[in-house]
């Protein structure tokens, strides 16, 4: 599909993703520990009831200089040992203001690099969550791996641990790339990294890729992709690349080597939708690729994709998020709680007993009808209004009022083949899906007077 340059130029603007509504940076300080516990007790009796438990480790051998997440450079064990000390009593002090019937259905860890810390306290993390908390039949209990790091003995250790699903941080297989964003290669040959996770019953892969990087092209991605493709991972992601060096400033030694221009980003990122596509994957949500057989695959056929920090699941596995360690965040039906971003703060303030919220958010209830509005957009490319007044326990005619409803916004859309619509239904088409992220803001009344930085859409 050849997008125009005109709608490019247009498009090419900087709007939020919408992994949260509102997103992270409106979180405000105004939101202390305090409000936090109230937060989670007034969670016990909101939807959904499910558990989900975010664990971040900050810790990387190694800064990428791509890199937009809270990581923390160290090899040093003491400071991990006295981290996940801490993380183990932050679990202990939330857990008791949970309702005990409640079951957890995700656990997601994520950094950082979450397979730098030592097996022995994963092992430790692990066993104090299975201890104090009952999990659904089938839970999905998964890690974001540097492939570096990984080896046969440390899969294997694992899945002991109950570890389903493995994502692979690949990135790009190109060396000159990797070795231009202070990236390490993976050191066993990658199929046979993911020929090792599905020799064991249960388990699924994903492959984590960007684009946008120096000195890649269309050219240079597609034979990433078709090597990707040959591995035949269960998902595959395709990031863009998220250029915010006022925030990351280590990104800026990436403006030195050459980024490539918007044009250049969305020539990769349609090489590989086809490539995908073609090959048997099915397009899901913003950059997620699975089989048709995936359980995301299914639940986006049926209109029923969630997503939050962690990425995209559905509604079987759907949990309000329990984040712990430094930076997490957690995502409650109505509240999003960050923790302090350094670690040293966190530890601290854990062993003296007092939760560390650095910042947060309390959503109103017309918030919580713009953040469906727009996951409804963002997941599933479709919103029936309808179903969002079942959902919303609201009026077609106060949601649209709340979310700021523009028939000639909508009519704009539809001129330019990005979106269908009528009285019941929003539909977004194909070329609609490269400018979601700007199609959902449209909903969002805290973008007219936002002073917050954004990425830019492409």
């Amino acid at each position: 599909m050849k997008i125009s340059q005109q709608l490019i130029d247009k498009y090419n603007t900087p709007v939020p993703r919408y992994t949260s509504y509102p997103p992270a940076n409106f979180f405000t300080t105004e939101f202390d520990s305090d409000a936090y516990i109230r937060a989670l007790e007034r969670s016990n009796s909101e939807e959904p009831k499910n558990i989900s438990i975010y664990i971040h480790i900050p810790f990387c051998p190694k800064i990428c200089y791509y890199c937009g997440c809270n990581t923390h450079l160290t090899r040093d064990v003491n400071k991990m040992r006295l981290y996940v000390d801490a993380l183990k009593k932050e679990i202990l002090m939330v857990r008791k203001y949970l309702d005990t019937d409640r079951k957890v259905s995700q656990v997601h860890w994520g950094g950082g690099t979450p397979n730098s810390l030592p097996i022995e306290m994963i092992e430790e993390i692990m066993e104090l969550i299975h201890a104090n908390f009952d999990f659904i039949e089938k839970p999905e209990i998964a890690m974001e791996c540097h492939p570096a790091m990984l080896d046969e003995n440390f899969i294997e250790k694992l899945v002991a641990l109950k570890f389903n699903r493995f994502s692979l941080g690949i990135q790009d297989f190109d060396d000159k790339v990797l070795e231009n964003v202070n990236r390490d290669p993976s050191i066993i040959p990658v199929q046979r990294l993911v020929d090792m996770i599905r020799s064991h019953k249960n388990t699924s892969v994903n492959l984590d890729f960007i684009y946008g990087l120096p000195y890649q092209d269309e050219k240079s991605f597609a034979a990433t992709i078709n090597k990707a493709i040959g591995i035949s991972p269960d998902r595959l992601v395709t990031f863009s690349y998220a250029h915010v060096p006022w925030v990351k400033k280590a990104q800026k030694i990436l403006e030195t080597k050459g980024l490539p221009s918007a044009e250049e980003k969305l020539g990769m990122f349609t090489t590989g939708f086809r490539l995908l596509t073609e090959n048997g994957y099915d397009a899901i949500g913003l950059d997620h690729f699975a089989r048709p057989d995936d359980e995301l695959s299914i639940a986006f056929r049926e209109k029923k994709l969630h997503r939050n920090f962690q990425g995209y699941s559905t509604r079987e596995t759907t949990g309000q998020v329990y984040a712990f360690g430094s930076t997490g965040i957690s995502q409650l039906e109505n509240a999003y709680a960050q923790n302090a971003k350094d670690t040293n703060t966190y530890v601290k303030s854990i062993n003296e007993g007092r939760f560390t919220v650095e910042k947060g958010y309390e959503l109103s209830p017309a918030q919580k009808i713009i953040r469906h509005v727009i996951n409804e957009i963002m997941c599933n490319y479709y919103l029936s209004w309808k179903d969002a007044e079942l959902r919303l326990n609201a009026s077609e005619a106060e949601i649209r009022n709340t979310v700021n409803y523009e028939t000639s916004i909508l009519k704009q859309f539809a001129d330019e083949g990005l979106l269908t619509f009528n009285e019941q239904e929003i539909v977004v088409l194909d070329q609609g899906k490269y400018f979601v992220r700007n199609i959902a803001a449209s909903f969002d009344p805290g973008m007219k007077n936002a002073t917050q930085k954004f990425s830019k859409a492409l």
